[in-house]
């Protein structure tokens, strides 16, 4: 197994509730843009939607130590890949509803919507990405200062 799938059957062990589809197919889609200098740092699965009640969307999102990527296999052929750079990124909203979560990702040119997720599992969630951005984008600041 790989690096991604056993991140994601981690969360999964931890945070049960979640909707999520073929969650090893989609693993794979992330794990093939993964370049060998990145580090996989959290994984975890959602649907990618704005409606609570579309549950054929599986996505994993994946933060890795330079990006937060999201791969979803579709179901005869074809893929998807959304990457996320820190220098893109530019808040998040987390909600909490009677049986789900959801969680926003703003970025410069879309709105990320992840619904479905286990209520307990969104604090965890919350924290790992925002705070894996804004230390990336302090370096990248640094790093733009230091040229």
């Amino acid at each position: 197994m790989g690096k991604v799938y056993n991140k994601v059957l981690e969360f999964e062990r931890k945070y049960s509730g979640g909707i999520t589809w073929r969650l090893k197919r989609h693993c794979k889609v992330v794990e093939e843009y993964i370049n060998p200098d990145e580090e996989v740092l959290y994984a975890f699965c959602a649907q990618k939607n704005e409606k609570v009640t579309e549950i054929f969307n599986t996505f994993v999102i994946v933060v890795t130590s330079k990006r937060l990527l999201l791969g979803h296999k579709r179901l005869l052929w074809g893929s998807f890949l959304y990457s996320v750079t820190p220098d893109l990124y530019n808040d998040l909203q987390v909600y909490k509803g009677l049986i789900w979560g959801k969680i926003t990702i703003d970025t410069v040119k879309e709105k990320i919507i992840l619904t479905n997720l286990p209520k307990s599992g969104l604090d965890e969630i919350e924290t790992t990405i925002s705070e894996f951005m804004m230390d990336a984008k302090q370096r990248y600041n640094d790093e733009e200062e230091g040229k």
